[in-house]
């Protein structure tokens, strides 16, 4: 009687364990199992870069958008719009006010001033945006490359890049101008390297920023290399900060050049440029010409745009890219 009651203990025991009974109380708690599983597996197991955020410009943006794209086309167009050629002495007189063809008056030679604006653009806008973009392809070159490679490399070509930057721009421009002539080639080179130097310091923290993100050591443990650890993910997390300083360098080059050009080291007559403009016809203000002010308008149209849309695409992206520009 004691045998039958000990193996029907056991057999309620067996009954009670958890999972060891075929009942239909088993089928909701597999099918919970089953989805917990399924929901565990449609999450990555490494992370992915942070998605890319679109940035809508607002009305000043916009704006500014237009200014600068209209003198883009006046750069590609202008000439052959252009009433009259650059040089040609067509006016009945020199810092005459409009009349007839000549919309804006005439220069110190009797030039149309106009025309001159418009050929200007392209010297002025083109040497410019040529000078910057082969900055930027130097700066961005060397300022990845020590960031990813550091050590020995880092610390030459940063040493070197400072002492550049501790020489002024203008003095270094004009050394450089003064030893080796004023030429076109020679001026976009010049530009070049001289502003390379603040494009490689802002490549350099960006890659720096990016190399210790968790995507990127994600990237080197699944045996990445460092080629395509730098075009998968440094550059296009670096491309819209660089994007905006590019526009703040483009300033500081057209700049840089007028400044040239006011000296008379930059485009050399009878070439038209804004910077070279102003300091030709700074005689007419004395008769009441407005021939120096239109170039300055036009540099100043162009840079102040320029600087509008950099702190637009700043402001949308929460001040976070003005911190990252130097």
């Amino acid at each position: 009687m004691t045998d039958k009651i000990d193996m029907k203990t056991k057999e309620e025991e067996v009954v009670a364990k958890p999972g060891t009974s075929d009942g239909p109380s088993d089928v909701p708690q597999k099918a919970k199992e089953e989805e917990i599983i399924a929901k565990l597996d449609t999450f990555d197991e490494l992370p992915d870069a942070p998605p890319k955020r679109r940035i809508k410009l607002s009305w000043v943006g916009k704006i500014s958008v237009a200014v600068v794209a209209f003198w883009l086309v006046i750069c590609i167009i202008g000439p052959s719009i252009a009433p009259y050629h650059e040089m040609d002495m067509e006016g009945d007189d020199s810092f005459l006010d409009a009349y007839d063809n000549f919309y804006l008056g005439t220069d110190y030679l009797g030039r149309d001033t106009l025309s001159r604006v418009i050929f200007g653009a392209r010297n002025t806008i083109g040497i410019s945006l040529a000078a910057t973009l082969l900055a930027y392809a130097m700066g961005i070159t060397l300022g990845i490359l020590a960031a990813v490679k550091g050590g020995w490399i880092d610390m030459g070509i940063s040493r070197v890049n400072d002492a550049i930057l501790s020489l002024p721009t203008i003095m270094l421009g004009l050394i450089v101008i003064a030893a080796l002539g004023s030429s076109i080639p020679i001026l976009i080179g010049t530009a070049a390297v001289i502003y390379a130097t603040s494009v490689f310091r802002i490549a350099r923290a960006l890659g720096q920023d990016i190399m210790v993100q968790d995507f990127v050591e994600a990237a080197k443990a699944r045996g990445e290399g460092v080629w395509w650890i730098i075009r998968a993910e440094v550059l296009p997390n670096a491309a819209m900060p660089l994007a905006t300083d590019f526009g703040l360098r483009l300033v500081f080059v057209v700049l840089f050049i007028s400044s040239l050009s006011f000296l008379g080291l930059g485009v050399q007559p009878p070439a038209s440029d804004w910077g070279s403009m102003v300091r030709e016809n700074l005689g007419g203000l004395t008769y009441g010409s407005y021939a120096a002010i239109w170039p300055a308008f036009a540099i100043a149209t162009f840079t102040i745009a320029i600087n509008l849309i950099v702190d637009d695409v700043s402001a949308k992206s929460g001040g976070s890219l003005a911190k990252k520009m130097v």
